[in-house]
């Protein structure tokens, strides 16, 4: 067994492997990047190398600096983790011949497997179904258009060394054919330092679901069930889950022997993942292979109880696997959400900046519920423009699916950051929805039901009675607080007024508070004899104290868990992916906040303001230009995705305000319109 091992990567991936080598007694070597110098990787490392500027094409793409790491510091193997080199084949073939062994498979599986093309030529000897489409590289937008009219729109473009979702574009028409092959090439570029690009049918209603393979450096090769990794937005995952609620086990015996067969024929010896695109039928079409650990293998580590980096590095150091395909059994249900550093409120659009608040739920194995979360980053820590917007994956086990959703979102609930935006609302209102939570998924699923992107929802009524009851039952907690203050001034005790109005995301309820301070506290919703029936009285229960940020109890014997951040005159409660305000007056009070005067948004039609925090990489417009509803104005990148800024209506450009190569800050303008 290696004595020391560097980590070519950053981020949670970097200390996931971390963990696993200081269990295995394994000394462990950190790079970093001028960005990364006060990361949580470096500091988890035993040792730590600088091995360049910011850009990942100068310091974690470099191979050179990655062998004079181990070099400098006796690095016996090297872990790619995900991304950057991990499915470079130069990379263990510059490995090897500095004496230093790669933990992933070999260069030959590599160079079968990880380019995209030859992946599928290699799939169709091996009679895998595959999709239909153009497995030669795409010269031209021309040539692009011309192909992708034989194979029939939808298409998808797709970069052949990509992954995670970066240099894909789906065309459903020539436009878009010709827009999305320069942008998918930029980003291949740019991401893998390969612009190649490839076209093929796009599958309409299909489900993404992918194998676990792995295998040794003795011709052994098992899988390990399947992931669905079916939701997702611009083709990169949010949310995945092992098993997939669509198999059925001939389905998933045939998708894993199909996978294990892959992976024999090019000589695979590590974990590695065969991705399948599947019809609602269950039938299902070889998409890729990624030759790496997934972000997403933590699902298949929970329900097979096989640690997989373990086993890359055992498997590495020459050992057998430890278990064949009748070993292999899959208990219980894991669900994992990838929180982003991305604004779900602005489109996903990328955020930027520090973590003033990183309090993640505590990882916990109890009555069968298991929560985990792999993470790079720490209270104070900032979030790069140049790397991945990935703060954290959230992972959640139980018996059952419903389960482990249901633990999922309370852990989600629990979950505080801020700083940045974030996309934990949005995940957190996903665990509620009744298609996901039915399982009827699709990779499409969140383009057809959030279609106009997702907004801030106020409360229905069962949500309602909730949050008004949590605000009801805090701002009684201060006020008998308030009455147990020593050295008051002498006289007639304060009086609290029990009838109180609490105002919730706008919407009013009229209540009635009672109960001692250390006590449970009832709370009366509706008027006295309201259309003459009785008011409904909620018990709730929380051993919260001001100062807390989450409120953890329960309401009318429901457990409820509700992230609370103190505002002017009130609360902001965040539960189940509802973000709202919430006031308690009495009653004067209440008549005379309804007569503040409310505040007006600034007036924003006649700018072009920067979404997000991001370099300019393209100005297609000049002062004075005439412009249409959907022409492209400006091209802003930030997190290795390039977004194209459209006109919304026709106009006249009346001043540039800024030119390529400019960094902004978000809402920054860059045009203005006359």
């Amino acid at each position: 067994m290696f004595k020391k091992i560097l980590i070519a990567n950053r981020g949670e991936i970097a200390c996931r492997v971390m963990k696993t080598a200081a269990k295995l007694g394994i000394k462990t070597v950190a790079v970093y990047s001028d960005a990364d110098r006060e990361a949580l990787h470096v500091r988890m490392a035993d040792e730590a190398i600088h091995i360049g500027p910011a850009p990942a094409a100068e310091s974690y793409l470099v191979i050179e600096k990655i062998v004079a790491a181990c070099k400098a510091t006796g690095a016996e193997a090297v872990h790619p983790g995900y991304g950057f080199l991990s499915e470079r084949e130069a990379f263990p073939i510059a490995l090897a011949a500095a004496g230093i062994v790669f933990i992933g498979p070999n260069p030959k599986a590599i160079a079968a497997m990880g380019d995209k093309i030859e992946s599928k030529k290699a799939a169709a000897r091996a009679k895998v179904s595959t999709v239909p489409g153009h497995l030669g590289v795409i010269a031209d937008a021309k040539e692009a258009v011309r192909i992708a009219a034989e194979i029939g729109y939808p298409v998808m473009i797709k970069a052949s060394a990509g992954g995670g979702g970066k240099g894909m574009r789906v065309a459903h028409d020539a436009k878009e054919c010709a827009e999305g092959l320069g942008l998918a090439r930029s980003e291949a570029k740019s991401s893998f330092g390969d612009d190649r690009v490839f076209i093929e049918k796009f599958i309409v209603n299909p489900r993404h679901i992918e194998i676990q393979v792995l295998g040794d450096k003795h011709g052994n090769v098992i899988h390990l069930g399947e992931r669905e990794c079916s939701i997702q937005r611009r083709n990169q995952k949010v949310v995945e889950e092992a098993p997939s609620p669509l198999l059925d086990e001939a389905t998933r015996a045939a998708m894993g022997a199909q996978a294990v067969e892959l992976a024999k024929a090019v000589g695979y010896d590590s974990a590695g993942t065969v991705e399948f695109v599947a019809g609602q039928d269950r039938s299902f079409y070889f998409l890729e292979m990624n030759t790496r650990l997934q972000v997403e293998h933590p699902v298949t580590e929970l329900v097979t109880g096989i640690d997989l980096v373990e086993q890359m590095i055992r498997v590495a150091a020459g050992e057998r696997l430890p278990l064949k395909q009748s070993d292999v059994r899959l208990t219980g249900w894991a669900v994992e959400t990838r929180v982003y550093a991305e604004d779900p409120y602005r489109n996903f659009l990328p955020s930027i900046g520090r973590l003033v608040t990183y309090r993640p739920p505590p990882e916990t194995i109890q009555g069968g519920v298991t929560v985990r979360n792999d993470t790079g980053v720490t209270e104070g820590g900032e979030i790069s423009m140049f790397y991945d917007p990935m703060i954290a994956k959230l992972v959640t086990h139980a018996p059952t699916r419903l389960a482990a959703i249901e633990a999922q979102a309370d852990a989600l609930d629990a979950f505080r950051i801020d700083g940045i935006g974030h996309n934990i609302p949005f995940l957190a209102a996903l665990m509620q929805h009744p298609r996901w939570r039915e399982g009827r998924l699709s990779t499409g699923f969140i383009a057809e039901e959030y279609p106009n992107g997702f907004g801030a929802r106020g409360p229905n009524a069962a949500e309602l009675k909730v949050l008004a009851s949590v605000a009801a039952q805090i701002d009684h907690l201060g006020n008998a607080r308030r009455r147990e203050i020593s050295q008051q001034i002498t006289g007639a005790a304060v009086r609290f007024a029990r009838q109180r109005v609490v105002e919730v995301a706008g919407t009013r309820v009229s209540v009635e508070v009672s109960g001692v301070l250390g006590g449970a506290t009832t709370v009366m919703l509706g008027e006295p004899s309201q259309n003459g029936k009785d008011r409904e009285a909620l018990q709730v229960v929380s051993a919260w104290w001001p100062g807390e940020p989450i409120w953890r109890g329960t309401v009318d014997g429901r457990p409820v868990i509700v992230l609370v951040r103190p505002i002017l005159n009130g609360v902001e409660l965040a539960w189940r992916g509802l973000a709202v305000k919430a006031f308690v007056y009495t009653r004067r009070e209440a008549e005379l906040a309804a007569l503040m005067p409310a505040k007006v948004a600034a007036d924003t039609s006649k700018v072009l303001l920067c979404p997000m925090p991001g370099l300019v990489k393209a100005i297609h417009v000049m002062a004075g230009a005439e412009v249409k509803a959907g022409d492209p104005l400006a091209v802003v990148e930030a997190m290795k995705m390039e977004n194209i800024l459209k006109a919304e209506r026709d106009g006249v450009v009346k001043s540039v305000n800024a030119k390529p190569g400019d960094s902004l800050a978000v809402d920054a303008v860059i045009l203005e319109f006359a």
